[in-house]
């Protein structure tokens, strides 16, 4: 009996202590995988978005994240910082969105060196030393670009013909890749589109866009505006100057600048170009002016990236480069919206102001 009796409390206390210790393993795996997220923001709405998506993925992937990011988009010095205190961290992985990377080389490279891999995101870590930076999660923005131009064709594809019109489009600048992408992805295709139609299409207005067709021989003309500043009065100018010609059909704004240019150059005239039975206009981005723009009918719609996207890709590569898997690009998509979804579940999770 007594033998009997002591093997039966050896094995309570046994299945008492695993009823302990199970829990402790499972917070040790939720844990496992230790994240360094360093945006190029934090307070903005898009970056609150990221955030999101990063700790949805740090949940079901069982990593732990740290997210960070410097107080503006200008401040290179602070993200430095950032990136330095998270390699001192001696992480599982790092996801950077990387403000200047010529800045931060001498952080990649010990990162690198200490074996620690880096996931890029947002607009990734360009010019970063080969095999630094193991994958990116981010917006494939000339897909991106042409997702705008499939959806403003059909709105405009009545007014083919043999009168000549023209499409402005507005773009912050020319050197951003990320926006310079979202531009000629937005041309290639509109030109890929209008010439399946029988259309000759004259690109003018900037070299780094133009062809080589005149714009005397041309059925459709696609005219880039840029401004020599990024301010809003200059942006004001030069989507004021396409939207007063009389040929113009159509503007597309490749960014939230551009997009805000439009509006404010529409607010200029006594009378509004924009609307469904004048100028069809199409933006990118999702700030406030932008969506009120869509629900007043001013704006035909838009083009989103997908922020929470951006976020759970990232730190589920991270989890996957930190456990030595190979790892490749992903794009994280866009969305068009315009008055008859905007206001959906699916789309409102990923708007940002």
């Amino acid at each position: 009996m007594k033998k009997t009796f002591k093997i039966k409390l050896m094995a309570i206390a046994s299945l008492f202590t695993l009823a302990n210790i199970a829990p402790i393993m499972t917070s040790v795996h939720a844990e496992e995988y230790k994240v360094e997220v360093i945006a190029k923001g934090f307070q903005h709405d898009f970056w609150k978005a990221v955030n999101k998506g990063a700790e949805q993925a740090a949940e079901e992937f069982g990593a732990k994240i740290n997210f960070v990011g410097p107080q503006s988009e200008t401040a290179i010095a602070e993200q430095l910082e950032q990136l330095n205190n998270a390699i001192n961290k001696k992480p599982s992985a790092i996801a950077l969105a990387a403000l200047d990377t010529e800045a931060q080389l001498d952080a990649i490279n010990n990162a690198k060196d200490k074996g620690i891999p880096i996931i890029g995101f947002d607009s990734g870590v360009p010019g970063a030393p080969e095999g630094a930076i193991h994958a990116t999660a981010s917006t494939d923005n000339e897909a991106a670009g042409a997702n705008a131009a499939e959806h403003m064709l059909p709105l405009i594809e009545n007014k083919l013909g043999d009168k000549a019109i023209r499409i402005g489009v507005v773009s912050q600048e020319a050197n951003s890749l990320s926006i310079t992408q979202r531009t000629s992805g937005f041309i290639d295709k509109m030109v890929e589109l209008l010439e399946g139609k029988g259309q000759k299409v004259a690109v003018i207005g900037h070299d780094k866009f133009k062809n080589d067709v005149a714009e005397g021989e041309a059925n459709v003309i696609i005219e880039v505006r840029i401004p020599a500043q990024v301010d809003d009065a200059a942006g004001k100018t030069e989507a004021s100057t396409v939207l007063e010609k009389e040929d113009t059909v159509a503007v597309y704004g490749s960014n939230e600048f551009a997009a805000k240019a439009i509006i404010n150059a529409n607010d200029g005239f006594s009378e509004s170009k924009l609307g469904a039975d004048k100028i069809i206009a199409v933006g990118f981005d999702s700030g406030a002016l932008q969506q009120d723009a869509i629900r007043k009918g001013l704006f035909a719609g838009s083009i989103t990236q997908d922020p929470v996207q951006i976020g759970y890709q990232a730190v589920k590569l991270a989890v996957q480069a930190a456990k030595g898997e190979k790892v490749e690009d992903v794009d994280t998509g866009s969305k068009w919206y315009d008055a008859t979804n905007i206001d959906n579940e699916d789309i409102q999770a990923v708007l940002y102001e």
